[in-house]
């Protein structure tokens, strides 16, 4: 299963500040977890035939399943990320996927 989070950042939040931050925290922390098979943080840069995108970042999380991930997800350490995540991204939406 792949979670898909697209969100911009907050009004005065410096960009350099959020990546440094998704870099050195988000990223190795949540690729710790054990319902975790990859996790990404990307930075969009467009739209495909031009034009701006609704979002400024998106993030793709595999778990191997769902029920695993919210196990972790209710656990201390991603707690504190997500609270530190809220400091930084405006409305995130997480959209549910899977495969055809």
């Amino acid at each position: 299963m792949r979670i898909i989070a697209l969100f911009n950042l907050k009004p005065g939040v410096d960009p350099a500040e959020y990546e440094a931050w998704a870099r050195t925290r988000d990223l190795p922390g949540v690729r710790a977890l054990p319902s975790v098979e990859d996790f990404r943080v990307h930075r969009v840069t467009g739209r495909l035939g031009g034009g701006a995108a609704p979002y400024a970042y998106a993030e793709t999380i595999d778990v191997r399943g769902l029920d695993p991930f919210l196990a972790d997800v209710a656990g201390e350490t991603v707690q504190r990320l997500a609270a530190e995540f809220g400091r930084f991204a405006q409305d995130p939406v997480f959209l549910l996927t899977e495969d055809l």
